[in-house]
């Protein structure tokens, strides 16, 4: 059973897509595993698919998949060693494949040349480099100054932050990708640089076309996905707050309050939200974090997000399972401060449809914190329960179960849950003692302890929760 509320995510890569490193991370507390479709072969991410199921079987785990879409991620192509830009010199970016130097990058993006206009800024490398656009062909060439050099190395990244690019949000390698991950019966697609609520319909529509149950985690890191934020978050189920190019595309400065406001949100719509990109960063290389990345790590479960992720701390670094117990250390030292629990946060625009359920996973969690509960047990068939009660941030642990496999992975991601395959349905009375009888026997609770229900009745029917009950063992 889980030992903290706060989930962990980690990006496979070399570094540890070894059937001993996954198991070892996922033993150490990681509860999803990011599939990077910007890099890999199809063949390898397959693999560590299979892997993950595999470690689930035997450790009896459900490890969420989320397979990342690479989306319109600008490039510059391969690079001559030390290729230097040097402030005030000029370099000129072209559309093609070719081996780029000092004076001369390339791109894919085809449209480059017509999106950009002279002023506009183009950053590269996470804007450690920093040119300006003095003139455009139109075609194929874009000639630029630059303003703060240092070194260009092959396939870094290229930001365009002033300039509307117009490349979909999902691209035709995307579409192949998300063919493939969803193939692989994955939980979560990641959408890469949402600009709008439509950008996360139209994926929504690919999915349900495919006939796959897999949900959405909407990345923010456009200034356009910060401009509708209240839009993709209502038509998302889940946010990933992607620091690294966002703090390229907006001020810098701003980030840290599109982090808070977006947490905040998420939760007032109970939707799960990921904090990401340079957590632990250091620990690529050294045995432990700075204590900057330890703030922000805490800072982050203290905001409320529902996990923290790491990236090339566990794909490409030394260190991938130290990394994982550097960070479940500072989660569980954070889960001791009271301030982060029961947010008392009534429901707010209600459905008619779900005002019933809404109003009982609200009081289950007051009524947990009145009577001291335990655990909070929802029966659900959806998943629907376990957002909501989720996001009320109850003391008491969230144990979800369900009779639908399908859900099982994609509730690894929400704060506080542990989700168990649960088939015996007979009746409301034989269901809550069996699943205190499961309860007891794996160390979660015990004797005098109570625990509340939330479920529908009649039981059998799997129908919208309308039943609030609380029990003793």
């Amino acid at each position: 059973m889980s030992q903290k509320f706060t989930k962990i995510v980690a990006t496979v890569g070399p570094a540890s897509t070894s059937r001993e490193v996954l198991e070892g991370m996922i033993k150490e507390g990681v509860n999803v595993i990011r599939l990077n479709f910007s890099h890999g072969e199809y063949e390898t991410h397959a693999t560590t698919v299979e892997r993950v199921k595999a470690i689930d079987q035997d450790l009896g785990t459900h490890t969420a998949l989320l397979a990342d879409m690479q989306g319109p991620k600008l490039r510059v192509g391969m690079m001559e060693d030390g290729a230097e830009l040097v402030v005030g010199a000029k370099i000129v970016i072209r559309v093609g494949e070719e081996t780029g130097n000092a004076q001369t990058a390339w791109t894919r993006y085809e449209k480059f040349a017509e999106d950009v206009q002279a002023g506009e800024p183009v950053l590269l490398d996470d804007g450690k480099l920093r040119l300006r656009v003095e003139e455009t062909n139109g075609k194929d060439a874009v000639t630029c100054v630059v303003e703060h050099g240092g070194i260009l190395k092959s396939r870094k990244g290229l930001n365009l932050p002033s300039t509307k690019i117009s490349l979909p949000s999902l691209t035709t390698k995307d579409c192949e990708d998300l063919e493939f991950a969803l193939g692989l019966g994955v939980d979560w697609i990641g959408l890469s640089f949402v600009r709008s609520a439509a950008d996360v319909v139209d994926l929504r529509e690919r999915i349900q076309a495919a006939g796959s149950h897999a949900r959405i985690v909407a990345k923010v890191e456009k200034p356009e996905a910060v401009d509708d934020l209240v839009g993709i978050v209502e038509t998302t189920d889940a946010v990933m707050i992607a620091r690294g190019d966002l703090g390229v595309e907006v001020p810098m400065e701003q980030v840290p309050m599109i982090q808070k406001r977006t947490i905040e949100m998420c939760q007032r719509q109970g939707k799960p939200v990921i904090v990401a990109t340079q957590m632990m960063e250091s620990m690529v290389d050294s045995i432990a974090p700075t204590r900057a990345e330890v703030t922000d790590v805490a800072n982050a479960v203290l905001d409320g997000a529902d996990a923290v992720m790491l990236s090339g701390e566990t794909s490409v670094g030394d260190h991938p399972i130290e990394v994982i117990k550097a960070m479940k250390a500072i989660v569980t030292e954070i889960e001791k401060e009271p301030r982060i629990y029961h947010l008392h946060r009534e429901p707010e625009d209600i459905r008619p449809e779900r005002q019933v359920t809404d109003a009982i996973c609200y009081n289950a969690c007051e009524l947990a914190q009145r009577v001291g509960a335990k655990v909070i047990v929802t029966m659900t068939f959806s998943g629907y329960t376990a957002y909501k009660v989720a996001s009320q941030r109850p003391h008491a642990p969230i144990h979800v179960f369900t009779g639908n496999e399908s859900i099982l992975g994609q509730l690894a991601l929400c704060w506080g849950v542990e989700a168990h395959l649960y088939n015996k349905m007979v009746s409301t009375d034989h269901t809550i003692s069996d699943v205190k009888n499961i309860l007891q026997k794996h160390g979660c609770v015990g004797e005098g302890d109570r625990v509340i229900h939330v479920a529908s009745m009649p039981i059998a029917e799997a129908g919208m929760s309308n039943m609030l009950k609380v029990s003793e063992i």
